[in-house]
Parts: structure tokens; C-alpha cells; sequence
């Protein structure tokens, strides 16, 4: 699994950092998404989904193999 952003998308919401610190994060000078963990663990993957899903503006994407 690999997980992406596109910053140029990202609005900032914060909700990926919210949902999963573990995996996302936001700077600080304008809130803009930072991938962690580009390879999180298999436990985190449905965690992951959520979290890609529940971006709203879909500036986050999920390579998930399986």
C-alpha cells in the first residue's frame, strides 16, 4: 500500500490528520496535507481508506495492490 497527496488539491481541511496523525499531517504556515508514512502498515489500511475517502477534495490517493 502507498499513499499520495496532491498538495496542489489539498484545501487544508485537516481531516486526514485528524483521522490518522499516524499517516498525515498538516504544515504549518498554511495547513496543506504532509504524507508521514507513505507505506503504512497493513494494520492502518482500512484506517487509510476512511481517511482518503473522507478527504474532501480528493487530494489524497491510495495504491493498494490487494
Amino acid at each position: 500500500m502507498r499513499v499520495g497527496a496532491d498538495t496542489d488539491v489539498c484545501v487544508g481541511s485537516g481531516q486526514c490528520a485528524l483521522r490518522l496523525p499516524e499517516v498525515f499531517d498538516q504544515r504549518e504556515e498554511d495547513g496543506v496535507v504532509v504524507v508521514l508514512d507513505e507505506h503504512p502498515p497493513p494494520s492502518l489500511r482500512d484506517a487509510v481508506r476512511q481517511a482518503v475517502l473522507g478527504c474532501p477534495s480528493g487530494a489524497l490517493r491510495l495504491e493498494d495492490p490487494d
